[in-house]
C-alpha cells in the first residue's frame, strides 16, 4: 500500500537476507534505541507494536542523498543482478547503527545471514571492509496492556502481564490447533536476567543476540576457571542462523521446539541446565536432560505451561565444558551432528568424577550416551579408558539406513571424531603431540583484501570513451536503495488476480479426477488452453499442463486463480487429484540404462583408436537458486485479444512466441517485456515460456490481469536444474605421462522431459578434450529419461560436468604414476597451432600463457612445497593444492541463434534510448551496451538511457545464453550507432565546432532520421555430428584457476585458504563487471563442486526445496585470499572491440577447489597406507572428504532402502 518495494522476497524462510529490514525500540531504562536486523519474511506485523521499522528506502535515494553504505557497496561492484542488495545494505546499516567502528569479523558475522548468487562475495566484503577499524539491555515494559489483532482466519493475542499469558495459555493449550497466536512479547519477566555466584538466570523469552551479550557479559564478571558452560554456550550461539534470525528467536522456543539438530540443547543437557516451567496450576524446575526430550519436536512440557527462565550453571572447579558442531555450511545452517560435553575431575586427579555426553542430529531427539558414560565414571582419563568409549559409542550411536537426513556412516564417524576432538581439548592439561595438535586447531578464516589486475586502455584512447575502462554498473545505485524494479515490484493493476501452480504429488500416475475447490475464481486445466497445449524442444513436446498422465513429483497439473495470494494457496493446497500409480518408474541412469530409456539422438565423437581401462565419476546436479523466483504479470489489454506479459526470462521472443501459441493469437498481440532479472543463469527459458502461458491462459479466461509469482519451494520443484551426470572413462598413458587415448560415456539425467538435455548432451562431447591433446580420443552421451523433475540450461551447459570427468582422469593417471597432477597437465597440454577432435583449428598460445602466468602469479611451485612440509607436520589437518586449466568455446552451434538486432533513438535535447534483445541479468550487458553508444556516437554516458528488453522493440531476439550475449547485441548496437552518426556526418563537417545538441536539433530540422536499427548476422557456426566436423564455436576462453585449502580429516570440514585465477577474456570492456562475472562464476562453481546437493526421496520427492536444505556459497565460503589477472596483451578479432564472453567459462575453476581437497584427501590416505587412484565423486562435501581420507569398509548402515537417492 506504501509502494516500499525495495524489500525482496527471496525465499519466505528467513534463509536467503533479501527481504532484511532494521527494527528499532526505545529502552526507557537506558534511554537508549535499540536496533536489530531481521528478517521481514519471517516477523510477524502484529510483533511490532511500538516498534520503528526502517527498510532500504528509509536510509538514502537517488532522488535525495545516498548513504554511505549504498554507495559504497556500488561502487566496489557489489551489485550485480541486485536482488540481493538491499538486504546487504540494511544488514550492514543495522551493524553500523549499532557499531559504527565494527571488525572486519563483526562485518562478516553480521552480513552472514544473506546469501548473493551473482557476484562470489568478494567485492561486497572489500566495499564494506571499509567501514572497518584501521588495525545493551532489554526495554523495561510498563504498564501495558492485552493486545489483540483480528485476521481473517486468525486472531493474534499478545498478553500485557504474565498472569495474562497464563490464562490464555490455559484457553488455548499447545499441541491443539486453535486459529490463535499468542505472542508473549510483553510479559517482562519472560526477559529478566538474574545473576548469580551459581550462575546466570535468563529470560526465556530473550533473543539469542541478546543472550549472547548475557554471556559476553559473564565470562568477564566470572572467574576464568567459572566460564566453562558460558564458553561452550556462546560458542554455539554465534552459529546459530544468522545475525538476522538471531535477533529475534528466542532462548525458551529453542529448547521448546526441540528440535533434533538444535545447536543449544545438547549443551544445554551436558551443562546441568535446567529451566522453570509455569502454568495457572504453579511453577516448577525441570532438568534439561534426556528426560526432558520425549521424541522428536515432544517434550514433558505440560500444554498449558511456558517456559519461564533457564538456569546456566558456573563450571566448578576441575569441570571441563565444550560444544562442538558440524554442519553442510559454516555458517547460516543446521548442523549435521553436534554435542555437548561435560567432564567433572576428581580433585587434583585424572580420575573422573561425573561426565556428561549428549549428541544432536543422531535421533528423533538429542541422545545422551550413556553407556559411554558408564565407561567413563570412576576411571583414570587415559587411552584405555577412552579405548573403551570409542568401541562403547560405536554400539550405541545407531542409525539406520533410512534415517532422516541420509549420511547415516558420516554421522556416525561425526560422533567418534568429536569426542575425540573433547579428548584433546586441553580435557587434563596433558601435552599434546605437535603432530596432533592440528585435530584441535580451528581453519583459518579472516578474509584478506582481493587483488584485481586488468589491462589499461590502449594509448592515446579518448578520456571520454569508456570502453575498456572499470565502469560501474548502470543500476547498481538504484539497486542498492531498493528503487530498482523487478517484475513483482510492478504496481498491482485494478482488478488483478493471483495464480498458484498445482503440481503432482506422484512420479508416474494416470490423473483420473481432480476435484475443484468451491470459492476461488477459477481453476485453470489443460481444457482451458484455446491453442497449443504443449510446447516442442528438440523434437519432443511437453505438455503445458498435464492431462491424462503425470510423469515426475512437480508437474504441473493445473493452477488456481483467486483474488488473494493467500486465497489462491489456500485454493490450491485445497485441490485434490486422484492418481492411478504405473509401476514402471525410473530415477536414476542406471535404471535409464537397464531399460533403455533415453532422449534421441544419442551422440558420439572420435578420432583415432581408443585402448581400454575403467574408471567413473559421479557429478551431482545443482538448483540455479537465482534470488528472484519466477514471477509474471500478464495485462489483457481488452481489445483485439492483445496481451501485456511482464515477467523475468532470458528469452523474450521464445516467450512471446510461446502465449501467442497457447493462446491462438499472432506474435503481434503479444508484447513481452523485461526491466531486469534477479538472476538467471540459464533456468528461465524454457520452464518459464510454460508459466507464462499458463499465467496469459488464466489472464484471458478471466479477462483480468494475473499476477504469479513462484514460491522458493515451487520454484525448485518446478524448474529443474544443472543435470546429474555419471561419467564412466577409460585411459592409456605412457610412463613420462603422455596419454595416448581415451574413451568417455556420459550419461546426463534429464528428468520427464527433454528441455534441453539434447543439446547438453552434444555441448558435453565438444569439450571432450578441454585444454588436452589427445590423439585418440572417444566419446559418447546420452539423456537419459526418467521421472524426476526435467532438469534445463545452468550456466556452462554440461561443460562443468564434461571437465570434471576429463580433469578426474588426468588426476587418476598422476596417482597411478605416482607423479604430481600439474605435471600430467602440463604435459598434455595443447601448445601450438591445433585441431579439436571436431577438426576445428585454434591457437592455443593464450592458454599457455593463462597456465604459465597462474603458476608465476600463484607462486605454486613453492607453495608446494610449504603444503608438503605442513602435511609432514600436521596428522589431522591436511592442505592440498590444485590448478586446472579451460578451453572454453563460445557461441551457438545452431547458428541463427548469432544473430541479434538493436533499435536506437535519439531525441531533440541530444538523449539517447537504446533497445536491444539482450536481457539485464546482473551481468552488466545494459552497462556494456551503454559503454559501446557512448563511443560509437562520442557522447557521455550520462546522455544514454537503457529502459528494459521489449519484443514490441525488437523483435525475434535470440537468448541472453551462452556468454554471447554482449558479442551479439553489442555489434547491432554498434551499427545502429554507426548508422546514426554517420547520417550526422554532413552537420558535424559544417559546423565542427558544434554541441551534441547542436547538431541533434539542426539534424531535426533537416528532416534527418534520428532512429536506426542496427543488425548482426552473426558466426556462420555448424556442428555435423555424421561427419563428426565442424565449427561450433566463434572461439575459445581460456582461464586457469589455482586454489589451496585446508582439511579437517576428522570432520570433512575445508577452508579455500587462496584462489588465483587467470583469465583471456581478449580487451575487456569493463574490467570490473567481467571481474565480477569471473568471481561469481568460480563461486558458484564451487558450490558446484563442494557443497550443493539435490535430495530427492526414494519415490522421486525433493528434498530440498529451500535455503535450510539446500546450501549455495556464503560469505564464510569465499577464498581468504582471492586474486583476478585478466591476461595482458591479449586480443580477440572475432568479438566486438576484441573483447571475449565470460560469463560461463570460469565456473568449471572451482573445480580447482574440489581437486585441491583430492589432494588433501590424497596426503590423508598417504599416512593410512594407501596410495593409488580413488574415487572422489562431486560434490566434495564434508561427508565424501572426509570418508575418503580412510579405506572404504562396508557400509554398517545396513541394506534397507535409504532416505535419499542416489541420482
Amino acid at each position: 500500500a506504501v509502494r516500499l518495494t525495495g524489500t525482496k522476497y527471496g525465499c519466505g524462510g528467513g534463509g536467503c537476507g533479501a527481504c532484511t529490514v532494521m527494527v528499532s525500540r526505545y529502552d526507557p531504562q537506558t534511554k537508549n534505541i535499540n536496533h536489530w536486523s531481521v528478517n521481514a519474511c519471517l516477523l510477524p506485523v502484529c510483533q511490532l507494536h511500538g516498534a520503528a521499522v526502517t527498510t532500504v528506502e528509509g536510509i538514502g535515494s537517488t532522488k535525495t542523498k545516498l548513504h554511505p553504505v549504498q554507495e559504497r557497496i556500488a561502487k566496489a561492484h557489489g551489485s550485480q543482478c541486485g536482488f540481493c542488495t538491499p538486504g546487504m545494505v540494511m544488514s550492514m546499516y543495522t551493524l553500523l547503527r549499532n557499531n559504527p567502528q565494527p571488525t572486519m569479523e563483526d562485518v562478516t558475522e553480521g552480513l552472514a545471514g544473506n546469501l548473493c548468487r551473482c557476484t562470489g562475495y568478494r567485492p561486497i566484503v572489500d566495499g564494506y571492509r571499509t567501514f572497518c577499524e584501521v588495525n545493551s539491555s532489554r526495554p523495561e515494559v510498563k504498564d501495558q496492556t492485552t493486545q489483540r489483532f483480528c485476521g481473517e482466519r486468525m486472531t493474534w493475542i499478545s498478553p500485557g502481564s504474565l498472569n495474562e499469558l497464563l490464562h490464555h495459555c490455559d484457553i488455548y493449550p499447545i499441541g491443539i490447533f486453535h486459529p490463535v497466536i499468542i505472542s508473549p512479547t510483553q510479559v517482562p519477566e519472560l526477559f529478566k536476567v538474574t545473576q548469580k555466584p551459581e550462575g546466570v538466570c535468563v529470560g526465556a523469552g530473550c533473543s539469542m543476540s541478546f543472550l549472547k551479550s548475557v554471556l559476553e557479559r559473564s565470562i568477564n564478571d566470572f572467574p576464568p576457571e567459572s566460564t566453562h558452560m558460558f564458553r561452550a554456550l556462546l560458542q554455539q550461539i554465534k552459529l546459530v542462523g544468522g545475525q538476522q534470525i538471531r535477533n529475534v528467536a528466542t532462548l525458551g522456543g529453542n529448547i521448546a521446539s526441540a528440535y533434533p539438530n538444535s545447536d543449544l540443547t545438547p549443551i544445554l543437557a551436558a551443562g546441568r541446565c535446567t529451566l522453570v516451567a509455569l502454568s495457572k496450576d504453579g511453577r516448577r524446575r525441570v532438568p534439561i536432560d534426556k528426560d526432558f526430550f520425549l521424541g522428536f519436536a515432544k517434550t514433558v512440557l505440560k500444554p498449558d505451561e511456558i517456559v519461564l527462565s533457564v538456569f546456566i550453571p558456573a563450571s566448578r572447579p576441575n569441570e571441563i565444558v565444550h560444544a562442538f558442531r558440524h554442519a553442510p555450511r559454516k555458517e547460516s545452517a543446521l548442523a549435521t551432528v553436534n554435542a555437548g560435553m561435560r567432564v567433572w575431575f576428581n580433585e587434583n586427579s585424572n580420575v573422573v568424577k561425573e561426565i556428561s555426553i549428549y549428541y544432536g542430529g543422531v535421533g528423533a531427539t538429542i541422545l545422551s550416551a550413556d553407556r559411554a558414560c558408564q565407561q567413563i565414571v570412576g576411571r583414570p582419563w587415559e587411552e584405555a579408558t577412552l579405548s573403551d568409549v570409542y568401541s562403547t559409542l560405536v554400539d550405541e550411536i545407531k542409525l539406520g539406513p533410512s534415517a532422516p537426513g541420509g549420511k547415516v556412516d558420516f554421522r556416525r564417524s561425526l560422533t567418534l571424531s568429536l569426542f575425540f576432538k573433547f579428548n584433546l581439548l586441553d580435557v587434563t592439561q596433558v601435552d599434546i603431540p605437535q603432530k596432533m595438535q592440528s585435530a584441535i586447531q580451528p581453519l583459518p578464516k579472516h578474509i584478506q583484501p582481493g587483488y584485481q589486475e586488468f589491462q589499461n586502455v590502449l594509448e592515446g584512447q579518448s578520456a571520454q570513451d569508456p570502453v575498456g575502462r572499470p565502469m560501474m554498473h548502470r543500476t547498481a545505485l538504484s539497486q542498492a536503495t531498493g528503487e530498482a524494479v523487478y517484475c513483482d515490484d510492478l504496481p498491482q493493476t485494478d482488478g488483478e488476480l493471483f495464480l498458484v501452480i498445482v503440481t503432482s504429488s506422484r512420479p508416474h500416475a494416470k490423473i483420473t479426477e481432480a476435484l475443484k475447490l468451491p470459492g476461488v475464481v477459477d481453476v485453470i486445466t489443460a481444457k482451458d488452453i484455446p491453442g497449443k497445449r504443449f510446447r516442442t524442444f528438440t523434437g519432443y513436446d511437453e505438455e503445458l499442463l498435464a492431462e491424462d498422465e503425470v510423469t515426475c513429483v512437480g508437474q504441473m497439473v493445473c493452477a488456481v486463480v483467486a483474488d488473494s495470494k493467500a486465497h489462491a494457496k489456500r485454493g490450491a493446497a485445497a485441490v485434490k487429484i486422484s492418481y492411478e500409480d504405473l509401476q514402471d518408474r525410473i530415477f536414476t541412469v542406471e535404471e535409464a540404462i537397464e531399460k533403455e530409456s533415453f532422449f534421441l539422438p544419442r551422440r558420439q565423437i572420435e578420432r583415432g583408436d581408443v585402448e581400454k581401462g575403467l574408471r567413473e565419476i559421479r557429478i551431482g546436479g545443482q538448483e540455479h537458486f537465482y534470488l528472484e523466483t519466477q514471477s509474471f504479470l500478464v495485462i489483457p489489454i481488452g481489445e483485439e485479444k492483445e496481451m501485456k506479459v511482464y515477467l523475468s526470462t532470458q528469452h523474450p521472443a521464445f516467450t512471446q512466441e510461446a502465449v501467442a501459441e497457447t493462446l491462438g493469437i499472432p506474435s503481434n498481440r503479444v508484447s513481452c517485456h523485461v526491466k531486469r532479472l534477479g538472476g538467471a543463469f540459464g533456468g528461465k527459458v524454457t520452464k518459464t515460456a510454460i508459466l507464462a502461458s499458463i499465467t496469459a491462459v488464466a489472464a484471458s479466461k478471466t479477462g483480468r490481469p494475473v499476477r504469479c509469482v513462484l514460491e522458493r519451494g515451487e520454484d525448485m520443484l518446478i524448474t529443474g536444474g544443472r543435470h546429474p551426470v555419471w561419467g564412466i572413462y577409460k585411459v592409456g598413458f605412457m610412463k613420462d605421462g603422455r596419454i595416448t587415448a581415451a574413451d568417455f560415456q556420459y550419461y546426463a539425467n534429464a528428468g520427464n522431459v527433454v528441455d534441453e538435455s539434447v543439446l547438453v548432451a552434444e555441448k558435453i562431447l565438444l569439450h571432450l578434450d578441454n585444454a588436452y591433446n589427445i590423439p585418440n580420443l572417444r566419446g559418447r552421451s546420452a539423456a537419459c529419461k526418467t521421472n524426476l523433475p526435467s532438469n534445463t540450461a545452468f550456466r556452462g551447459f554440461g561443460v562443468p560436468q564434461c571437465m570434471l570427468v576429463v580433469e578426474s582422469m588426468i588426476d587418476d593417471v598422476a596417482l597411478k604414476l605416482g607423479r604430481l597432477p600439474e605435471e600430467i597437465r602440463e604435459i598434455n597440454m595443447y601448445k601450438e597451432v591445433s585441431l579439436t577432435h571436431y577438426k576445428m583449428e585454434f591457437d592455443p598460445e593464450n592458454l599457455v600463457r593463462c597456465w604459465n602466468e597462474c603458476m608465476k602469479k600463484a607462486d605454486f611451485r613453492q607453495r608446494r612445497q610449504g603444503i608438503d612440509l605442513f602435511n609432514q607436520q600436521n596428522q589431522f589437518k591436511k592442505r592440498g593444492i590444485a590448478i586446472v586449466p579451460i578451453k572454453y568455446g563460445i557461441g551457438f552451434a545452431e547458428a541463427f541463434l548469432n544473430q541479434a538486432a538493436a533499435l536506437v533513438h535519439i531525441y531533440k535535447d541530444g538523449s539517447v534510448l537504446v533497445s536491444h534483445g539482450g536481457t539485464e541479468m546482473g551481468q552488466g550487458i545494459h552497462t556494456k551496451v551503454q559503454q559501446v553508444a557512448s563511443r560509437e556516437l562520442n557522447i557521455p554516458t550520462s546522455l544514454i538511457h537503457i529502459s528494459e528488453t521489449s519484443t514490441q522493440c525488437v523483435p525475434n531476439t535470440c537468448p541472453s545464453a551462452a556468454s554471447f550475449g554482449t558479442d551479439a547485441n553489442g555489434m547491432a548496437v554498434k551499427d545502429a550507432c554507426q548508422i546514426l552518426y554517420n547520417r550526422l556526418e554532413p552537420i558535424r563537417k559544417k559546423n565542427p565546432k558544434g554541441t551534441w545538441q547542436n547538431w541533434i536539433i539542426t539534424a531535426f530540422l533537416q528532416k534527418i532520421s534520428l532512429s536506426a536499427t542496427g543488425y548482426y548476422r552473426g558466426h556462420d557456426l555448424d556442428m555435423d555430428w555424421e561427419k563428426q566436423e565442424g565449427k561450433p564455436y566463434a572461439y575459445f576462453t581460456y582461464a586457469v584457476g589455482c586454489s589451496e585449502v585446508e582439511l579437517d580429516c576428522l570432520t570433512g570440514e575445508y577452508r579455500t585458504l587462496r584462489t588465483d585465477i587467470v583469465v583471456d577474456i581478449g580487451r575487456s570492456i569493463n574490467p570490473s563487471i567481467d571481474i565480477g562475472q569471473i568471481e561469481g562464476a568460480f563461486m558458484q562453481g564451487l558450490g558446484l563442486y563442494t557443497m550443493e546437493e539435490l535430495k530427492f526421496s526414494p519415490s522421486g520427492v525433493l528434498y530440498t526445496r529451500g535455503p535450510s536444505q539446500y546450501k549455495i556459497p556464503s560469505f564464510c565460503d569465499v577464498p581468504l585470499k582471492f586474486n583476478v589477472y585478466l591476461l595482458a596483451g591479449s586480443s580477440n578479432p572475432h568479438a566486438i572491440y576484441s573483447s571475449k564472453g565470460i560469463g560461463e567459462p570460469t565456473v568449471f575453476l572451482g573445480s580447482s577447489v574440489f581437486f585441491a581437497i583430492k589432494d588433501a584427501v590424497t596426503a590423508a590416505r598417504k599416512d593410512a597406507g594407501l596410495t593409488g587412484p580413488f574415487q572422489l565423486n562431486s560434490p566434495a562435501t564434508p561427508e565424501r572428504a572426509c570418508l575418503a581420507c580412510v579405506a572404504q569398509s562396508e557400509s554398517t548402515s545396513g541394506p534397507a532402502q535409504p532416505w535419499a537417492l542416489n541420482i
